[in-house]
């Protein structure tokens, strides 16, 4: 079983917990609360996820073969689910990332009581993460052990 296959099993367990779409919100907002918040200089808006009604910004980075994610939002609601995405990958290879894309969190009931605007922005988050996975096993492929920002 992979590492995102485990955390997919924990996460649907964890949210079970919570019969009512708005306590699982809750618990995703609580979690948000609790992420470290990115520092000023990253709040930039060349790391700004456009798109969003409020303002979020994604950080990528991959080393030693695994890609890791944060963000910060000015919504505690965007930063949840925003921060649930980052948390779920990170760490993970760019393969495993590209073999599990977020469609779960339908199974989780998350995503059928957002808005469109916070879908939206789960959309975007996904690209980008998808994205930063992408480049990061092309260079894997290329043979190339750059570090991918």
């Amino acid at each position: 079983m992979s590492l995102l296959d485990e955390r997919k099993e924990t996460l649907l367990a964890e949210l079970a917990l919570f019969g009512d779409p708005h306590a699982r919100l809750e618990y995703l907002i609580d979690e948000a609360r609790a992420m470290e918040s990115l520092p000023p200089e990253l709040c930039v808006e060349e790391n700004r996820v456009e798109g969003c009604m409020s303002n979020l910004w994604f950080v990528a980075e991959t080393r030693d073969g695994r890609c890791w994610f944060r963000c910060q939002a000015d919504s505690l609601v965007v930063k949840s689910i925003a921060g649930l995405l980052c948390r779920f990958y990170s760490g993970a290879t760019p393969t495993e990332i590209l073999a599990h894309d977020p469609s779960f969190l339908r199974e989780a009931g998350i995503t059928e009581h957002l808005s469109s605007n916070r879908r939206n922005a789960l959309t975007k988050v996904w690209g980008r993460i998808k994205r930063t996975a992408e480049t990061a096993a092309a260079l894997a492929d290329q043979g190339t052990n750059t570090p991918v920002r």
